[in-house]
């Protein structure tokens, strides 16, 4: 049996490649020799992120609850990523989220340099048949959450209704980015679990959009709103009483809204729960980042590190208090855990979902 190695004397460029006894054999590539006989150095994260800019991408426009916490992260974190490389904020929006998840996928560059946040139900469109949804969520790298979260369905002050039982009965028209965003799927579900009478309009870019359309009365609410940005963004629409809550949704309630109906409360048996658990279990991962997949392990583990030293950052918390934003974290390892944990939902319990939201 012969036993192959690489000479030292190369001619053009190509290695001579001999067997034990020195016997010439063939040539290879000098390339193709090194890789085999001397691995090439690999870089730390601080040498590769040295000098270099980090793009944030935020699936939606400018002004939303999104978009003010991505470009309050782009603030901080360089601090905490090894080698301090510029992190630049940067909008892509459409399909609530859904263009940049497929960019991030298939496009997007994979040496950790790229990442994004989307809404957080685009995550779990491919589990429940969108074809637009070019991605598999769980193989994409969740980096983490500012925040755990529960949204609010709200309507505007002149539409005349202030409580969860009117909508049961009268038509209440509230605004929605695209099928894959809460502000759709969340008055959608409630629609076909529940027998509430939301008319939802799409085509909005981005929260600002249905709030301004709110104001100019083109809708009368808005569905699927986290809860953090409504006193994040419109802190004086509570006390002015501009807006009347209607319920919240999310798996438990949130704290400072003891009065109004948890969703999971109005369930009224175990397949209504079994879905609305489906629906609002991303709520956990309120406010997601997430990096594409193929990114090298160890660049992936050194911005999972810097988000969560960024969470505990006293200047970014208190940037976050001036602004109203609640700071919750989840870590990227429990939102990749629950990714997987929502993928296994039975097939029964997704059948019925998936026929609520078309």
């Amino acid at each position: 049996m012969r036993t192959f190695v690489a000479s030292a004397t190369r001619a053009d460029s190509r290695w001579h490649v001999i067997d034990a006894n020195g016997a010439v054999l063939g040539r290879v590539a000098t390339l193709a020799v090194l890789g085999m006989s001397a691995p090439a150095h690999a870089q730390s994260p601080a040498e590769f992120y040295r000098g270099k800019t980090i793009e944030l991408f935020i699936g939606t426009s400018v002004g939303g609850g999104y978009d003010a916490y991505a470009r309050m992260l782009a603030r901080h974190m360089s601090k905490y990523i090894p080698g301090n490389p510029a992190v630049v904020p940067k909008n892509m929006t459409g399909g609530g989220g859904m263009r940049l998840a497929n960019f991030l996928f298939n496009a997007a560059a994979k040496d950790g340099l790229v990442f994004g946040t989307i809404n957080r139900g685009v995550a779990f469109d491919p589990l429940f048949g969108n074809k637009a949804a070019q991605f598999e969520a769980a193989r994409l790298n969740w980096v983490g959450s500012t925040n755990n979260e529960v949204s609010v369905c709200v309507a505007w002050h002149t539409s005349g209704i202030d409580r969860y039982q009117q909508v049961l009965k009268r038509e209440l028209v509230v605004g929605a980015s695209g099928p894959s965003a809460d502000t759709y799927q969340f008055p959608k579900i409630a629609n076909g679990v529940l027998g509430t009478k939301f008319k939802i309009v799409t085509g909005y870019p981005g929260g600002n959009d249905i709030d301004l359309a709110m104001e100019r009365q083109e809708v009368q609410g808005r569905c699927g709103w986290s809860w953090t940005s409504v006193k994040a963004t419109h802190p004086s629409w509570l006390p002015e009483k501009k807006i009347n809550i209607l319920f919240q949704m999310g798996l438990d309630r949130a704290p400072d809204l003891p009065t109004a109906p948890l969703i999971m409360d109005l369930a009224r048996n175990d397949e209504e729960r079994a879905i609305f658990k489906l629906i609002f279990a991303r709520q956990v991962m309120a406010w997601p980042y997430v990096l594409p997949p193929g990114v090298p392990k160890d660049r992936v583990d050194a911005l999972r590190r810097a988000f969560m030293e960024t969470m505990k950052d006293k200047v970014f918390l208190a940037d976050a208090a001036r602004g109203n934003f609640d700071i919750n974290p989840v870590t990227g390892g429990a939102i990749q855990a629950l990714v997987q944990e929502i993928y296994s939902t039975p097939v029964p319990v997704v059948r019925k979902t998936v026929e609520l939201l078309q």
